[in-house]
């Protein structure tokens, strides 16, 4: 069983569709913040390194999956709004536009290097009818979302197109980790034989 470093309901979604078993696990104390100078790869490295690490060092024996996603444009990085005003800044920026969601995953195991991983993939918003918008700030739906959307929620009623791992919009690159996950489960197998 691997443990999530992560309350993502998206990120628990993914996992079940890909058949992982896995446990929650809080990260605390963590500041997702921008360090100044720092690039959207690099902010979601660390982000989902440190997220990893306050888990692992918790559970030391065990396999622990962290993660970071963020949303850039116009060289502006967007994680989840605090308020109604950031929501909306982030929506009027980001529609007519192709923007960036950048995904950092980290692994941490027992007795082995971390094993880390930045995605990125592109999303074209069309304009959004200002009724629509309004309607939408006023719901719950942007407030926990990295750039104040959810490509399975009503933004997808914005989006034209996406390049790249629909996966890695929602929180977790499967093309990268499905991969990643059948070398881990080999290593451990490999393992317990000795």
């Amino acid at each position: 069983m691997i443990l999530l470093a992560s309350q993502s309901p998206r990120r628990k979604a993914i996992l079940k569709f890909i058949g992982l078993s896995f446990r929650v696990v809080k990260p605390l104390n963590i500041r997702e913040s921008h360090m100044p100078g720092e690039t959207p790869a690099k902010m979601v490295r660390r982000l989902a390194l440190e997220k990893a690490g306050v888990v692992s060092r918790r559970y030391p024996s065990q396999w622990v999956l962290g993660a970071d996603t963020v949303v850039f444009c116009k060289k502006k990085i967007f994680g989840k709004p605090r308020n109604r005003e950031e929501a909306t800044r982030m929506l009027k920026m980001l529609q007519g536009r192709t923007h960036e969601v950048w995904t950092g995953v980290a692994f941490l195991g027992p007795r082995t290097r971390p094993k880390i991983h930045v995605e990125k993939t592109k999303v074209t918003f069309a304009r959004i009818p200002a009724k629509e918008m309004f309607s939408y700030l006023k719901s719950r739906e942007p407030y926990d979302k990295a750039g104040s959307y959810d490509i399975q929620g009503t933004a997808r009623e914005w989006i034209e197109k996406w390049e790249g791992d629909y996966f890695n919009i929602l929180g977790l690159p499967v093309v990268w980790l499905i991969p990643a996950i059948n070398r881990i489960k080999k290593r451990i197998n490999y393992s317990a034989k000795f």
